[in-house]
């Protein structure tokens, strides 16, 4: 008797144990929009799972048993992973319940790298990123000084240039390994899409300026970069610039950049000394094309003919940091661009700046390319809800 007592009694400690060990900790999710979202990515850290490590986490949707396919992230560099990302599907007005498992490295999801980014020493120091929709790219010290010292090839400007890709698949590795063996391969579209969006000293799709008594003032190229993510759901990096000059202000700027699956926006998150307002800007290329601006929902867009298709730019930003939008148009080449005036909050300003090319499929005119902002702009200034209960 005393046996079974000791055996009931080790059972039921090692069953609660058990269940103390398995306890899952609850995400909920909520979307107050009325219409359903499926292209934002949860980002949930150590801290707020209260985990010491994420590396054997999962996470499964409560109703359908699903597990979804994460990524994690190194956020600081000392090859501890900081977050977990995962990108849910939600349906309007709903609130959607996911769980964390323990779960081994083989019964994770797999999903392709469609999120990349890197930096391009063999075309000069490009810095380029990509996803499924999209690619962009910025530009380094060496292609400066290359101009800097009439060196043939070297490109000065910190505008944002534009990979016009039609293709889920990545493309930055093979465009650059064609322009080897081909100069100006990724200039031709070979199927894929291709690079014929001119930025030269024009802020491209996104590139910031300050403006001081009229004239607009920018930097130059990068200066350092950090890449911190590659993955299935999202990418991201760091960018430094050289301290500059705006009229009389001295201005310090850094920005983490991040470009999400499904996503045509890249979202900059600029850290910047110096100023209370910066403009984030679009190139008005050959001046054909409309500005059009929405200042209650928060985004700029340029509408224009290009090449043999038709190409819609656009900046949007949180109607707390979107001050208003202006056309500047000046004789200048390469100096005429659409602006999204943005305010700066303790030294911070977010925005997301991206493009949608008709030959890619899925904007066909600028009333599809309006009702999209429209659509990300209700996203921007209405984030998801997430609850963590532990």
């Amino acid at each position: 008797m005393k046996l079974q007592k000791f055996l009931f009694a080790s059972i039921t400690a090692i069953t609660f144990f058990s269940c103390a060990q398995e306890k899952q900790t609850t995400i909920a999710i909520t979307n107050t929009l009325d219409f359903s979202r499926n292209t934002e990515v949860i980002s949930l850290s150590k801290e707020k799972l209260r985990v010491s490590d994420l590396n054997s986490i999962g996470i499964k949707d409560v109703e359908s048993g699903e597990l979804q396919v994460t990524q994690l992230v190194d956020v600081d560099g000392d090859a501890v992973m900081d977050e977990i990302l995962f990108q849910p599907s939600i349906n309007a007005n709903t609130t959607k319940k996911f769980v964390t498992v323990t779960i081994t490295e083989a019964e994770k999801p797999k999903a392709l790298e469609l999120c990349y980014s890197r930096f391009v020493p063999e075309r000069t120091d490009d810095y380029t990123w990509e996803n499924n929709k999209v690619a962009f790219r910025m530009y380094g010290p060496v292609a400066q000084k290359m101009i800097e010292d009439k060196i043939k090839g070297g490109t000065l400007s910190s505008g944002v240039d534009a990979w016009l890709k039609r293709v889920e698949t990545p493309v930055i590795n093979k465009w650059y390994k064609g322009n080897d063996t081909e100069k100006g391969y990724y200039h031709k579209d070979h199927g894929e899409g291709l690079d014929n969006f001119h930025v030269g000293v024009s802020r491209g799709v996104g590139g910031i300026a300050i403006k001081e008594d009229g004239e607009y003032f920018t930097s130059k190229n990068y200066t350092k970069w950090r890449t911190i993510t590659t993955g299935p759901l999202r990418t991201s990096f760091y960018l430094e610039h050289a301290t500059w000059k705006a009229g009389k202000k001295t201005i310090t700027e850094s920005k983490v950049i991040t470009l999400d699956l499904n996503n045509f926006f890249t979202k900059f998150d600029i850290a910047i000394t110096g100023t209370s307002i910066i403009s984030a800007g679009l190139t008005l290329h050959e001046k054909d094309g409309k500005t059009t601006g929405n200042k209650e929902n928060g985004w700029v867009s340029y509408w224009q003919p290009h090449a043999d298709s038709e190409l819609g730019t656009a900046i949007i930003a949180d109607v707390t940091t979107f001050n208003n939008f202006e056309e500047y148009n000046v004789e200048a080449k390469d100096k005429s661009n659409a602006y999204a005036h943005l305010n700066v909050t303790n030294n911070n300003v977010v925005y997301y700046a991206g493009f949608g090319w008709k030959k890619q499929g899925e904007f066909t005119n600028s009333k599809d390319w309006e009702a999209h902002l429209n659509k990300i702009s209700k996203q921007v200034n209405n984030p998801l809800k997430v609850k963590v209960s532990i």
